[in-house]
């Protein structure tokens, strides 16, 4: 079968780069090439841009309700064609087939049904003075917006982002990661068959020094909507912060998940916490990966719990029954390995895992690891304290509230949390002074699309989801009549 060869949508067609340049794209599970994707320039986003600023005024002008017709119709097409993305989905980032399809896939259509629903009823305020004056507030698009997303959730968060920004009339210039960009650039395809105008969503693929650089500079980018690492979060604020453009940034985590002694630990809730820290890979940034236990139950929980990551199943995602799939690329996989032997230097005891999984058949080149446990140092190692972002989980006890709670703000991250206990004060109590944006009590990954979405310290700026998606991507107008 020959590889996939992807294009770049601009002005509403599917075009090669400007330079003839090409990225090869790897699949996870065997690393080998089956893709090549678009190795754009900043002339290619510039043109791109170009294209969004003169689709931009027709598109803001655009009823809601036309608006959310073709965000819907957007949504059909990626529905009827599920398992196509699926497939696409797992080969790209090797992830289960089973996840794809459970979570990623159906997530995207929510995400453009969600913003499509979301921005008809959508209204602003009014205020009115006893002087005989009424203030109204008029929520109007940016313009055109810059959308960068990450390589662990491909198409779910590319979505999460696109949709609201086109839902409140603006034009979009996309970037997608280079590492998975297929499922993508077949939604770019399926954007012309719903009948999206010309211009009005652009994705340009290609490196984020090239592209993303290039979106983030470009003077005609009104605001930049960024998930990824905290690094590259900064370098986009060092950019855009002299140009006043406006920013929304999820960055890293380093989440605890912390289990006191009066937790409910049935089977489907010890169930809930091992996915917690290993579903993706551990490849998602909502990840728990430092697990807080409290000492009196420390030693039963352990036993409990290795027992059941040590189950989990590392395999060919194609496999019904896996539950880790590959990391998504070599440079990556190499990381997490250097971050397990940095473990061990520091005094970690691997308690399971740790090691390179050898597979057979197709995937005997693939960039599988074991489902990873270390315990044994405190919450001021490294460890502890970087992003792994791989199936790597640190146990880490404790004796009480005030010591859960240091340890669990102990680190320059603030993405999400989830905290296991049937003490209703204690769940407010606590959940009230983590210094995370997400709190889940006794559960995880348990989402809402209407609610805020986004980190405190270094994971993050800014709030995504629900309105706060709507009012990141218009700018407020006050309007004062006096009568």
């Amino acid at each position: 079968m020959p590889n996939l060869r992807l294009a770049n949508l601009i002005d509403g067609r599917l075009q090669a780069p400007r330079d003839s340049r090409w990225l090869d794209v790897f699949e996870p599970a065997t690393g080998q090439v089956f893709a090549h994707c678009p190795d754009s320039s900043a002339q290619d986003v510039a043109d791109a841009v170009a294209a969004a600023q003169r689709a931009a005024p027709g598109w803001s002008a655009t009823p809601a309700e036309q608006r959310a017709r073709l965000l819907q119709r957007l949504a059909d097409l990626i529905e009827a064609r599920l398992e196509e993305f699926v497939a696409l989905e797992s080969r790209d980032s090797g992830k289960p087939l089973s996840l794809a399809r459970g979570l990623d896939i159906p997530r995207a259509v929510s995400n453009l049904r969600y913003f499509a629903a979301a921005i008809v009823p959508w209204s602003s305020e009014s205020h009115a003075m006893e002087v005989g004056a009424i203030n109204y507030t008029l929520r109007q698009p940016l313009g055109v917006v810059g959308c960068i997303s990450p390589w662990n959730l491909p198409l779910y968060l590319f979505t999460w982002k696109i949709a609201p920004a086109l839902a409140a009339g603006n034009a979009v210039v996309a970037k997608p990661s280079e590492i998975t960009p297929c499922t993508a650039a077949l939604l770019g395809e399926l954007s012309i068959e719903a009948g999206m105008p010309a211009g009005v969503l652009n994705i340009v693929h290609g490196r984020g020094p090239s592209v993303g650089q290039a979106i983030v500079e470009h003077a005609g980018v009104k605001a930049v909507s960024f998930t990824g690492s905290t690094r590259t979060g900064a370098q986009i604020a060092s950019v855009a912060a002299p140009q006043f453009k406006k920013l929304s940034l999820e960055l890293g985590g380093k989440n605890p998940a912390v289990v006191f002694e009066d937790a409910d630990l049935s089977d489907a809730q010890l169930d809930t916490i091992v996915r917690s820290g290993f579903a993706n890979q551990g490849e998602i940034c909502l990840c728990g990966s430092r697990l807080l236990v409290q000492r009196s139950i420390y030693a039963s929980f352990r036993e409990r719990y290795l027992a059941r990551v040590q189950a989990l199943r590392v395999g060919d995602p194609n496999d019904g029954s896996t539950d880790l799939g590959a990391l998504v690329s070599r440079e990556h996989f190499d990381k997490v390995m250097g971050c397990i032997a940095q473990a061990r230097d520091e005094g970690g005891h691997v308690l399971c895992g740790g090691e390179v999984v050898n597979m057979d058949g197709r995937c005997a080149d693939g960039w599988f690891v074991q489902p990873t446990v270390i315990e044994g140092l405190d919450g001021h190692a490294a460890t502890n304290q970087h992003e792994i972002f791989g199936p790597v989980v640190s146990l880490i006890p404790f004796d009480d509230e005030a010591e859960a709670l240091s340890i669990a703000n102990g680190t320059g991250y603030g993405l999400a949390a989830s905290v296991w206990t049937r003490d209703l004060s204690r769940a407010h109590r606590f959940g009230g002074q983590l210094d995370f944006g997400i709190v889940w009590i006794n559960c995880w990954l348990l989402r809402d699309l209407r609610t805020p979405f986004g980190g405190t310290k270094q994971s993050g700026l800014g709030r995504e989801g629900g309105t706060e998606a709507l009012r990141f991507f218009t700018e407020p107008k006050n309007i004062c009549i006096r009568y």
